[in-house]
């Protein structure tokens, strides 16, 4: 199994022999460091102000409709980041021969994500159109930049990635179609059919990271095995939720959807499986706990959906969904996040106290704030409370992960 292990090692480095000839600071280096930079206390400064907001103690005039702001933000805004980060570091690796976009090409493009936050954030003060086209360029870009490696990889191996991101792009377009008045969808609705799409994505991306995360791990602790993502797993889950999403947003109301959800909970549960080796028990390492714990919140997230839908007295779906967003969107961010910040920067991947106590008090956040339908009295203090744990973690990788973002690898390959 070794050989294996030095196989998947080498597939995963060998787009460093790409990387260009070009003096570049280290905080454009490579595509994750200028974005998980500004994305981290752009999270914390959204979540903050989203909570103080809702809970009265000050007052976003510059924004009319802070409800629309908070969801598109905590999808979009986020998740596009998400995915620049993701792609412009994952491309030369999922697509040998792939140059790394560094240097001036890469601050254009994070220059580009940062002025669709301002522009959103002030929409009501700037034409529409300008906010619309500023706000699909980033995503536009990122198809760009990865069409010509799909199309021309002959195994199609990374086709549903592209395919995703197209979906996310029009689903994008058909919200600000709605905004401008050309759509009579509700972007409420939209933005809950991006969320299963966004779902869909972090299955996709989870199941790559996986594998090279994993795979570091057992290489740093000499254990001879390989970790493999088995595509049958998730490509079921990923059935499932796709039919749930279809299914809401054409029949929101029918209790078949109910079922549904129970199966796309089981479906994302047997995921867990793969964490099960041959030879070796890794269930209770810390990094292989906290990937097991974004399925456990998803899997959570279409459990207690299905259960509002068969308990029809109450209507808690939209603070249920709060498992997918506060949950499965905070810890992916959070996980993946130092998973690259740590392997992409010539680093052993290591978890302490503090970065445990990031997943706990995310986990902490998303249960204070799925479960406010049963202690409505308190939903202002439930709000700030779970907004400023759920800000917390990110302020930790702040403080331990900034200076390998802003600073050379430390094995000194260019990166």
């Amino acid at each position: 199994m070794s050989n294996d292990n030095n196989e998947l090692k080498q597939y995963a480095t060998n787009h460093y022999s790409h990387y260009p000839q070009e003096e570049v600071p280290s905080y454009l280096a490579y595509g994750f460091r200028p974005m998980f930079l500004l994305l981290a206390p752009y999270i914390v400064i959204s979540i903050i102000l989203w909570s103080l907001s809702f809970s009265g103690f000050i007052n976003l005039d510059f924004i009319s409709d802070p409800l629309t702001w908070h969801m598109y933000e905590m999808l979009y805004g986020i998740g596009i980041a998400g995915i620049i980060a993701f792609f412009l570091t994952g491309a030369p690796e999922l697509f040998p021969g792939t140059i790394p976009i560094v240097g001036r090409h890469l601050f254009f493009i994070i220059a580009c994500w940062l002025i669709g936050r301002i522009s959103f954030w002030f929409m009501d003060y700037i034409n529409i159109y300008i906010v619309f086209i500023i706000n699909i360029l980033p995503l536009i870009w990122i198809i760009f930049l990865v069409f010509k490696p799909v199309v021309f990889d002959p195994k199609r191996r990374h086709l549903s990635l592209a395919i995703v991101l197209i979906i996310l792009l029009g689903i994008q377009v058909w919200f600000f179609f709605s905004i401008i008045g050309f759509s009579s969808t509700s972007s409420k609705d939209i933005l809950i059919v991006a969320l299963g799409v966004f779902t869909i994505l972090e299955l996709l991306a989870l199941r790559r990271i996986n594998m090279e995360a994993i795979n570091e791990l057992l290489e740093d602790e000499n254990i001879d095995e390989v970790f493999y993502s088995r595509a049958p797993r998730y490509n079921l889950a990923i059935f499932c939720v796709s039919l749930y999403t279809i299914l809401e947003f054409l029949y929101p109301s029918n209790s078949i959807l109910a079922y549904i959800a129970f199966a796309s909970t089981a479906s994302i549960l047997g995921i867990i499986n793969d964490f099960i080796l041959k030879d070796n028990n890794i269930l209770f390492k810390p990094f292989v706990i906290y990937m097991i714990s974004i399925l456990v919140l998803m899997s959570l997230g279409y459990g207690f959906i299905a259960y509002d839908y068969l308990n029809t007295d109450i209507y808690m779906l939209n603070h249920f969904r709060h498992f997918l967003t506060t949950g499965v969107f905070g810890l992916v961010f959070y996980i993946v996040m130092i998973i690259v910040s740590t392997i992409h920067t010539g680093r052993h991947l290591f978890s302490n106290s503090w970065i445990m106590l990031g997943v706990i008090l995310i986990v902490l956040a998303t249960l204070i704030r799925s479960f406010i339908p049963f202690y409505e009295q308190y939903i202002m203090e439930a709000y700030i409370v779970s907004s400023i744990l759920w800000a917390i973690p990110f302020i930790i990788y702040m403080k331990i992960f900034f200076p390998f973002l802003i600073n050379s690898r430390a094995d000194g390959i260019p990166g």
